[in-house]
């Protein structure tokens, strides 16, 4: 089995970090896990126990500057992970959470081990939303996978968070710089910071993250609600399926490691198999 370890940086967002070090812990082991704190005016959450834990000095005041150099950063410390005897290295959000299809009876580590990876490896990505009227607020004392179940296919989502060798992510591990993409078949990428109109609304009401230039951003993206709430449900494998195959043809013009999908709005419903994973 390989040696894996995954990373994440963050501010101000214990509720999804919680279901990070759990899941990741879970799947990969907590002395595997690295989490930075961005900014000295953080505490360390008791939860983060056994993995291995850093504050950081805060990481610019704008959002693209703030940006650029946090991925410079992790980028840096993901290289340096490869001299301690990584074989892979995870780099996602702390509400993002890759996921190996369970019809294959593996976990994420013995899924990633069988896989020849030369320098990066993408999951699909599913942006998860509430429908609302139908699913309550979101909440740890419940698998989230029991309390979500329709997501819409994000090409944003679809990132290279698994890389095999050094290398220089783009802002919010978007793309690798001078290196293509390559989709892994039955993995995904769960994105849950949409995923609860509650927090969605803290969000827009948390100075910091408005000081930082990020109210139009979560205004954007908070449409995943709207469309998951509104959109029908499509099948689940047949449209995953589809979508692979088109975020490997389509590209963008101006960004040809990105995928695309002609700006189609599909929303999936998770099949009953997920429920239990995460």
């Amino acid at each position: 089995m390989k040696k894996i370890a995954a990373l994440t940086m963050v501010r101000n967002d214990e509720f999804f970090l919680h279901k990070w070090v759990e899941y990741y812990g879970r799947e990969l082991g907590r002395e595997n896990l690295y989490i930075y704190y961005d900014g000295e005016d953080q505490a360390i959450a008791d939860f983060c126990h056994g993995t291995n834990v850093f504050v950081h000095p805060k990481i610019g005041t704008h959002v693209v500057s703030a940006e650029k150099e946090r991925l410079k950063f992790l980028s840096e410390q993901a290289a340096a992970l490869f001299t301690k005897g990584y074989d892979l290295v995870i780099g996602v959000d702390a509400d993002e959470y890759i996921v190996a299809d369970p019809k294959l009876g593996c976990g994420l580590r013995a899924y990633l081990s069988a896989q020849d990876i030369d320098v990066s490896l993408s999951p699909l990505g599913l942006d998860f939303g509430q429908k609302l009227g139908q699913e309550g607020d979101l909440s740890l004392s419940q698998p989230f996978l029991v309390q979500r179940h329709y997501a819409q296919i994000g090409t944003r989502y679809t990132k290279p968070s698994i890389i095999a060798k050094p290398c220089q992510w783009g802002s919010g591990f978007h793309r690798i710089k001078g290196h293509n993409f390559h989709i892994a078949k039955d993995l995904y990428l769960f994105h849950f910071g949409y995923a609860d109109k509650k927090i969605l609304d803290k969000r827009l009401g948390d100075a910091d993250r408005v000081a930082q230039g990020w109210k139009k951003h979560i205004y954007k993206r908070g449409r995943t609600i709207r469309y998951v709430t509104e959109k029908k449900a499509y099948d689940f494998d047949r449209w995953t399926r589809l979508a692979r195959i088109c975020q490997t043809w389509c590209r963008l013009p101006y960004a040809l490691n990105k995928p695309a999908m002609f700006e189609l709005k599909i929303v999936v419903e998770l099949p009953q198999r997920f429920r239990e994973v995460l």
